[in-house]
């Protein structure tokens, strides 16, 4: 069963605006803390942005200027607003859901982004 569900990726071109979401069930989404993570080919995973329940946020300094992570809680959805892609923006993104003080951790399947000319 599949607890994430990501969407919205594609091919753009530099310069492009993709915004990527994530819906989750009811009772995952409303009690984590959800973050957004990507992984470029032959790099680790890395946390691109998170935002707590109460929708504070934190975004990694190479890309704060240009992505924008926000949270539904009424429609259980995550989002990521990514502005002025870069080639170096190309990755599978993974919606994640850190459930607080459960231990419960989980990960959708990924979508695509690629930024190419």
């Amino acid at each position: 069963q599949a607890h994430l569900m990501e969407s919205g990726g594609g091919l753009v071109q530099p310069g492009a605006t993709l915004r990527l979401s994530c819906t989750a069930s009811d009772s995952i989404f409303r009690g984590s803390t959800m973050a957004w993570y990507r992984q470029a080919p032959g790099n680790q995973r890395e946390l691109v942005a998170r935002i707590s329940r109460n929708g504070m946020t934190t975004v990694v300094d190479s890309v704060k200027d240009r992505f924008t992570i926000s949270r539904d809680n009424t429609r259980n959805t995550l989002y990521l607003q990514m502005n002025s892609l870069k080639p170096e923006d190309t990755a599978v993104y993974y919606c994640n859901a850190d459930v607080t003080g459960s231990g419960d951790y989980y990960w959708g399947q990924g979508t695509q982004v690629t930024v190419s000319s």
